[in-house]
Parts: structure tokens; sequence; C-alpha cells
């Protein structure tokens, strides 16, 4: 049903002054707000109150819409009465919760509401004066959500409205013709309104500022809340019959009181002797590993080139062969075309990753049908992508001979993984390396990993079997049991049989691992002395001394273990789903009895180093959970797990971070699958 909503002049004017005293209240609120968030208090000894009870009182500006005619089944008017303003008064006992530090908070408000109000005269076909006024009169029941910007005094608040009828009185009162002042005018008549509804469900929203009237030195603190609230039309017919309806607007204020909580002074929590933190310091130097691992190593293949910023060229780190050496060119004796500026710590997988389009051009001349799409991004726009693109097909087609209609080529602003997320400035200029870059995506099972198919999916690793430096499970690994709780960061002195001190740290984590060669050098053993020192949370030193035994690690030839990678996109803990089923179905199986899985996880060293530590441990803990549940599937108990997560320490991680591809290839957890002794 429409309700008709012209008001006459006197009620126009009446709704701009209201509007004008909301407009007024919000500025000043506003200004309220800004000061105490500006402000700080110097000190409380209690806390502010959560819980508030109390109550509110004030005017309820009332405006009548519609008509009415019919006031019951004794008095009908001979015209209709339309429109109508009043005031009434409203007291509603109250409770709120609100946590100080928090924005969010409920309120709940029922009392007395009055709605009365007197309709706009009119005159019946006599030429008589009519006026009618209702004393409305309702127990209002106003639950409410509330919200505090900036956690400030100034809020918000709205919600739901029940209003249970008491009270329907009316007095209708005729007046004579002016023109015959000698008449007698009839008496005023009263009774109640009929066809009333018994329950009105509407809504309300407002906004209020609490003004403390107690400091919060006192447990027992009051609040005085002057509010404003608009409770439209809708759902406030108070009648089953006619066209009247009841909007309101309501000024008033709250008296609230609650009871803070007695505030610790820092300095009565700890005590003025500081306890030395409880830290169990060990070292484990393993006795040296007589094993040189032949390591079966399976290196993943991400689907992207880098671009230099600014060059749409490939660039010449990565391996560019002549036509004339393609014939001579296998996956596995890749260590005969090597870049030629080969930088980083693990060369042989650098080898294998600077030689992605030789190996792609390899598969795609043995596999005719393969077909591929190379998606340029750049920042500069989908053209200079597109370029970049076309320099990759360019070269496929001139050196392998590839047809050209088996590369289709496009371009974007953005991968459609990107590295640089909205809002993030930190590290800009190397998320802007990592986004510029040619993906190679196709569709031909052959190009692609096992089990995976779409654009998205990894090349086919390489296999290259080789020879593995220090194993893991060789380095000298120094336990603070309780430093993340009890030290804000600890380090190591060691000083080694002739005297010689070094230093290493500072540590955030309880385990850290060194290589033995780092700490020894060439020497092939010896009584090394080690002092752990710690900070403590308070700027308090702790030192803890140990001795130890180290041998340096030898090896001799033995055994042959395997190792696999997988890949983390950028500041992901959880594998990409592409290679879960990987993992459980190539590498769970190649496990033998008995043997043992070290996984190590790493990050790039984009971000906070305390934050890729915790990255980094996730990682390694995700891949274990996967390998668990494919040999639980097998009912298998016999593999036993050492897990690492050494975030971006560039001492341990797999490569410099100096180019894009050497961070995406360090967001990696590996896997070496050791075989039983």
């Amino acid at each position: 049903m429409r309700h008709n909503l012209n008001l006459n002049e006197g009620t126009a004017v009446q709704y701009g002054s209201f509007s004008k005293a909301i407009k007024s209240l919000f500025v000043l609120a506003f200004f309220l707000t800004c000061i105490q968030v500006s402000t700080r208090a110097q000190e409380a000894t209690f806390t502010r109150p959560s819980l508030w009870v109390g109550i509110a009182g004030g005017g309820n500006s009332n405006f009548y819409q519609g008509s009415t005619q019919r006031l019951n089944a004794d008095v009908i008017a001979p015209v209709a009465f339309h429109n109508g303003t009043g005031l009434g008064l409203f007291v509603l006992p109250l409770i709120e919760f609100h946590a100080p530090a928090s924005n969010w908070g409920i309120m709940l408000q029922a009392g007395y509401d009055s709605r009365r109000g007197s309709f706009n005269q009119i005159m019946s076909p006599c030429n008589c004066p009519r006026d009618l006024s209702t004393r409305l009169g309702y127990i209002s029941v106003e639950p409410s959500l509330r919200f505090a910007p900036f956690k400030s005094n100034f809020y918000l608040f709205g919600g739901p409205r029940l209003a249970f009828n008491i009270q329907k009185s009316f007095t209708y009162v005729q007046g004579t013709n002016p023109a015959y002042p000698e008449q007698v005018a009839p008496a005023d008549i009263t009774g109640d309104l009929s066809d009333m509804k018994s329950l009105l469900v509407s809504a309300q929203i407002g906004a209020g500022y609490d003004i403390p009237l107690s400091s919060q030195e006192r447990m027992t603190q009051w609040v005085l809340s002057p509010f404003i609230s608009f409770q439209p039309y809708f759902g406030q017919s108070p009648r089953t019959i006619e066209t009247l309806s009841v909007t309101t607007l309501r000024v008033g204020a709250a008296l609230k009181i609650g009871r803070g909580h007695k505030i610790v002074p820092p300095a009565a929590q700890q005590p003025t002797a500081i306890a030395e933190p409880k830290v169990r310091f060990s070292v484990n130097a393993p006795k040296n590993i007589p094993v040189e691992r032949k390591v079966r190593e399976l290196f993943p293949l991400r689907n992207y080139v880098f671009f230099d910023l600014g060059s749409t060229e490939i660039p010449d780190r990565y391996v560019l062969l002549k036509s004339s050496q393609v014939k001579d060119f296998k996956e596995d004796q890749l260590d005969l075309f090597t870049p030629k500026n080969l930088s980083g710590r693990s060369r042989r997988q650098m080898i294998v990753y600077y030689n992605v389009l030789n190996i792609l051009g390899d598969r795609m001349g043995k596999n005719p049908s393969a077909t591929i799409t190379l998606v340029g991004s750049s920042e500069k726009g989908a053209e200079d992508g597109r370029a970049m693109a076309e320099s990759i097909k360019t070269y496929l087609a001139n050196v392998f001979g590839i047809d050209a209609m088996r590369i289709t080529t496009e371009g974007r602003t953005k991968p459609v993984i990107p590295s640089q997320q909205p809002g993030n400035t930190q590290d800009i200029t190397l998320v802007r390396e990592d986004d510029r870059r040619v993906s190679i995506e196709s569709n031909s099972p052959v190009l692609l990993m096992e089990f995976q198919v779409g654009p998205n999916a990894p090349l086919k690793p390489v296999e290259i079997l080789g020879v593995q430096d220090a194993p893991l499970d060789s380095y000298v690994t120094f336990t603070s049991e309780g430093a993340t709780e009890a030290f804000s960061s600890w380090a190591l002195e060691i000083t080694d049989p002739d005297g010689k001190l070094k230093n290493y740290g500072p540590f955030t984590n309880d385990n850290i691992s060194i290589p033995g060669k780092t700490i020894m050098g060439s020497r092939e053993a010896g009584e090394y002395k080690v002092v752990m020192v710690g900070q403590t949370k308070s700027g308090k030193t702790v030192k803890k001394e140990s001795s130890v035994n180290m041998v340096l690690w030898t090896p001799s030839p033995d055994i042959e273990a395997k190792r696999f990678s997988v890949i983390y996109e950028f500041d992901e803990s959880k594998t990409i789903n592409i290679y879960e089923k990987y993992i459980l179905e190539i590498v769970v199986p190649k496990i033998p009895q008995g043997g043992k899985v070290i996984i190590h996880g790493h990050t790039d060293i984009i971000g906070e180093e305390g934050y890729n530590s915790k990255l980094s441990i996730a990682r390694a803990n995700d891949v274990r959970k996967i390998i668990e549940k494919g040999l639980a599937t097998t009912g298998r108990t016999d593999v036993s797990f050492e897990e690492y997560g050494f975030g971006e320490d560039t001492r341990l991680s797999q490569f410099e971070n100096n180019f894009p591809e050497q961070r995406f290839y360090n967001r990696t957890v590996i896997i070496d699958i050791i075989p039983a002794k």
C-alpha cells in the first residue's frame, strides 16, 4: 500500500527543522570523535565497563500520514482527516554490551513509547471546523546492533522495533459555523479507536554519543548519552483499516552506569627480580655419515619464462642454442649447455631451469601434435606482453623448427596468479619483476607433469642422477627449547679448538641447523665450545654453554636417494592443488620400506623474516600431511619423518634471490627419500 506523503506547509517546516537538528548532531559528533581519536588517557585505574544498564528518555516528534475517518462503530467524521503532528514522551530502561576495544556491541531498550498527535483541522459540509487528537501508546521493545567508528564515543545503532499497543483513545471536537456565533457547539466526543493492531513490527536507525560523567579512577562509572533516532512509517500503520501511518523522529538521552575492572600496573605484573626464562639448550652434531649419496632428483619446471623490466628480449641468462646444436641437446645431459653467467649456489638446478625453452623445443619436436599458448604479462600493457611471447615463439620456430601454427601468443597486463597483490607496497620492485613473465600453457599431456591438465599445469619434471652435497641430516642442530616464548632473539658464539670465535644469528625459532662445513671449514674434527646468548623480552641477557665434538662430513660411495620438490605460489602455505595427486601417486610409492623422509620448507626473501619462517614450516607440515595420508591408505607405519622450516635463510635456501626465477623456485618444499641403512 502506498501512503500519501503530501504534508501541509507547517509540517514541512517541522521536517526541515528536524533535518537541520540531525545534521548539527552528526557534525558535532564527528568533531568530538576526531578529538577523542587524537587523545589518549594518561592514567586509568579501571577499564571502561563492557556492560551498561540505565534508562533512556526524551520526546517523540510524531508525523501522521495518510487518512482516517471511521473512528469506531459509533463515530464517523463527515470528512476524512489527513496528516498531522504531535509530541509524545518515551521512557525506556536499557541494557548495553560493548567491549572497550571493539567497534561492535548490542543494545536493548524496552518501555513506554507515546505516539500521540493531532490531525490537521478539517471543515464539514456545514462549514463547521472539526478537530481530532489521538493518544496512542505502546510498550516498545527495541534490540539494536551498535557500531562505534574508530572505537570512539560516537556510535551508530539500528535494529527492529516491536510495539505492543496499550493506549488508543481519541478526542473528537466539533465546532460551529462562524457565521452563526450564537450556535452552541456539540460536546466533545472521547473514546477508543477501533480496529487497532495489537502488535507493530517496524525498524529504527540512529546515532548517539557517550559523554563520560566519571573518570576511570572509579570502578563505578556513569555515562550520559544524547542520541537521535528515526523510525520510518514502514510497519507503523496502527489500524487494520484506512491508511493512517506514523513516522517518528526521536530525540533524547540515556543515563547509563557500569563497573570497570581493576587495571594492574605493568610494574605489578612483573616481580622486581626477573626470573631467568626456562630455556633448554642442546646441540646435536651427528657423527660422520659415511655416504656419498647419489640422488635421483626430479626438478620441477614452472611454466614461466621471466623477462627483464623494460625489455621484450629473452634474457641472456637463459641458454639460447643455435640450430646446429639442437641435434646434440638431451635433457639428461644439460651440463653441456650451461648459462653464460651462471650464478647461484645450486648450479645443477639453475642449469635445468635456464634450459626451459630448449627442453620445451626438444619435447615439441619429438611430439609433433603438441601445441602451446604463450601468454605474456607486462606492466606496460597487453601489447608489450604479446611482444615478449612473440620473442619466444620466434626462438622455437627459428632454432627448433617448430611450426608457428602450433604456437599461439597472447598479451595481458598481469598474470593469472600475480605476485603483486592490491595494496601491497612491500618489496614492490621484486614483485613487479615476478609478474613480468611469459606463461607456457598447453593441454598436451606429453609436455605436462603427470596427472596434470589445463593451462596452469607445470611442465614435466627433468630427472637427473647426481651427487648430493652434505645431506640435511649431517647438519649440526642447535635447539633452544622455549626460546620462542622467552626471547625476542638469540644468537650463537662458537669457539673452535684454536680459540677462534665465530658468531651466528640472531635467530627467532627454537631450532636452527647449520652445515658442519660452515662451522668447521676444512678441519676434520674437534671439540667446540658453544654459547647460546638470548635476549629476553624484558631486555635481560641469558647465556647457556655447551661443548660438542664435531666431525666434518666426508663422503664415500654407498647409496642412492631420491629427491622431489613441491612448488608453492606467492605467500601460499597450501600446495598448489595439482601437486597433491602427484605426491600421492608419484612420490609416496617410491618411499621404500623402513625409509626416512626429510622434508624442508623454504621461502623467498620477500616479506618479514619471522613471517617467512612460519610460512616455510607450514609448507613442510602441509606436505608431510599429504604423504602420511598416502601411506595410511596402504596401512604403512614404517616410515620416519623429519621436517624443517628454513624460511628465507640465505645459507640454507636452494638459490639466491637475484632473479625472479630464483625466488619462484625458492618457494618450495624439498622431499628427500632416504633408503633404510
